[in-house]
């Protein structure tokens, strides 16, 4: 999601959801980038480490509609 960062920091100090969504994603990024670390992964953690991508493609689909809504 290329964003000017200008917009960026304004909807993340003006839009609460949009602030969650985004902190949410951050979060999201670095749980995946853990179990990118760890190389071989249990079956547990395989199902886990796809619901957080999942969870974290639902967000940022909703903040682009965010996006899409304040830049229209």
């Amino acid at each position: 999601m290329d964003v000017d960062q200008t917009l960026l920091q304004n909807l993340t100090e003006t839009n609460p959801r949009f602030r969650m969504l985004y902190e949410e994603h951050n979060l999201f990024e670095k749980q995946l980038s853990e179990y990118d670390k760890k190389g071989l992964l249990s079956p547990e953690e395989e199902l886990e480490k796809n619901k957080v991508k999942k969870m974290k493609l639902v967000g940022k689909d909703e903040m682009e509609k965010i996006l899409l809504t304040v830049t229209a």
